[in-house]
């Protein structure tokens, strides 16, 4: 059996939340996605819900979030190169999302990082291939 992951978000503005995961280069799942939410597809296998706060909240039991004044989570997607660290990090900022911590360089792994317009915290890691000996 193969396994999706589908992560959900709560969002305050699904249509500029929408654009601003186009901006970065994913595509939306149409056939998951209403007024009421969105289906990100970062890969074949692993999706976003951007979920508006109101529906969001009706999964939970407690409240939401504020992602801009807490880390909930971290989400980590993986890049082939340090220039699609660099690439995607730009675009975020470009396409409004804000700048989270300093790109990294550490042995084998480089990242970046930004938050997006709801404040989660998107990493982005490439991690280079043993060296062939």
């Amino acid at each position: 059996m193969s396994r999706m992951i589908f992560v959900n978000l709560p969002v305050k503005d699904l249509a500029a939340s929408r654009a601003f995961f186009q901006a970065l280069g994913f595509a939306i799942n149409e056939q998951f996605s209403d007024d009421k939410a969105a289906c990100v597809a970062l890969a074949d296998n692993i999706f976003v819900m951007l979920l508006r706060e109101p529906f969001f909240k009706t999964f939970l039991n407690g409240e939401v979030a504020d992602a801009s004044q807490v880390t909930e989570v971290i989400s980590c997607l993986s890049a082939d190169s340090r220039r699609e660290v660099d690439d995607l990090v730009r675009r975020a900022v470009e396409a409004g999302g804000k700048p989270w911590k300093d790109t990294f360089s550490d042995g084998p792994m480089y990242g970046g990082s930004f938050q997006d317009l709801d404040g989660h915290v998107w990493e982005v890691m490439h991690m280079e291939p043993a060296a062939k000996g």
